[in-house]
C-alpha cells in the first residue's frame, strides 16, 4: 500500500486523536483518515452524480 505524508494545523489533530484508541470508533489515525477520505470521495460522487457529471 503506498504511503502519504501529510501536514495537518495540531488542533485538528488533536480532533482526530479523540476518536483514536481503544474502545473508541478507530484503532489507527491512518485507519481514521482513510475512513474520512473514503466518505468525502463518495459525497463528491454522488455531487457529481446529480450534476450529471459522473457516468454510472
Amino acid at each position: 500500500m503506498p504511503k502519504v505524508s501529510l501536514d495537518i494545523p495540531q488542533e485538528l489533530l488533536e480532533d482526530l486523536n479523540k476518536h483514536v484508541g481503544d474502545n473508541k470508533k478507530f484503532v489507527t489515525q491512518a485507519d481514521a483518515i482513510r475512513t474520512a477520505v473514503r466518505k468525502m470521495l463518495d459525497q463528491l460522487d454522488d455531487i457529481d452524480r446529480r450534476h450529471g457529471r459522473l457516468e454510472e
